[in-house]
């Protein structure tokens, strides 16, 4: 598991580079990718332990009707808009049980679904059996190079701190020429993202390694590779309430109570929202 491949052995280097500088400059390389690697696995392990031990209690709150509301309203139309999805092969990545999958093949895509935990995968194969589902890491997905049409990933990027370039690297790997990711991930530098951090230090559904994505560092990044086609900021109360009832152990008996009001009042807030007010952001990459 990894972006990288298993390297030789500093031992059996020695019998492969005779020269001396060329055999210590090597080895330090092959250090640094086992050391890479093993932050890696960490970090995946982690999360993976933790998406197992929630799985059910994170369907029931992401996957309702009123959850499927919200993001069909305010993230998978928007962050999906002008694409033609007729056909074309998607993974819907880091997908957990599938919150976005019924929307996607709503919409005539062919959907492949990629999570590490095998809990949500096995809820996603049960829910959606005539869709490819393979238990594996965004960072090394195994999946063909090249060949998809799009990659969806709402909300998981910035569960893979400090990985998240890694992962967009594997996604670029096998996106299509022309190909799209689109994301939705809570942002840096909004004041929404200071109270979440102070929330995450004290809520024991958060990892250690959770963080917001800092966009500009990674626009830097791959400003090379992608052109940066959308970017929309969104999200007040009725993403925390509503989307977010499990961060607030809302039971489900209330969310059906004030559901409905809190997302008119959202649609209503978000005209006058900018990046500093807002709790999260969607983005359409394309490949270049």
């Amino acid at each position: 598991m990894g972006a990288v491949g298993r390297p030789l052995s500093p031992g059996a280097i020695n019998r492969e580079i005779p020269d001396l500088r060329k055999r210590d400059s090597c080895v330090k390389g092959i250090v640094r990718g086992y050391d890479r690697m093993e932050g890696y696995l960490d970090a995946e392990r982690a999360q993976k332990q933790h998406y197992d031990a929630i799985a059910s209690r994170y369907s029931a709150h992401y996957g309702d009707t009123w959850s499927q509301t919200y993001r069909r309203t305010f993230i998978n139309e928007p962050m999906l808009k002008n694409l033609n999805l007729s056909g074309a092969k998607i993974i819907d990545a880091m997908c957990g049980s599938g919150e976005t999958t019924a929307y996607l093949l709503e919409k005539g895509a062919q959907v492949t679904g990629l999570d590490i935990s095998h809990v949500e995968i096995e809820q996603f194969q049960k829910r959606f059996p005539s869709c490819e589902a393979r238990c594996a890491s965004i960072l090394s997905t195994g999946l063909e190079s090249n060949f998809y049409d799009c990659v969806v990933v709402v909300g998981g990027l910035h569960h893979l701190h400090p990985h998240v370039p890694a992962a967009i690297h594997e996604i670029y790997r096998v996106l299509k020429i022309g190909g799209y990711f689109c994301f939705m991930e809570p942002h840096k530098g909004s004041f929404p993202d200071r109270v979440r951090r102070l929330w995450y230090r004290c809520d024991s559904l958060f990892k250690e390694n959770e963080a917001a994505v800092d966009l500009e560092v990674l626009k830097g990044t791959f400003s090379s590779k992608f052109e940066f086609v959308k970017e929309e900021y969104k999200g007040n109360v009725a993403y925390l309430l509503v989307l977010n009832s499990l961060v607030f152990r809302i039971p489900l008996r209330l969310k059906r109570i004030y559901s409905h009001p809190l997302i008119w009042i959202e649609s209503m807030v978000e005209h006058i929202q900018g990046k500093l007010s807002s709790c999260f952001v969607i983005c359409q990459w394309k490949k270049i």
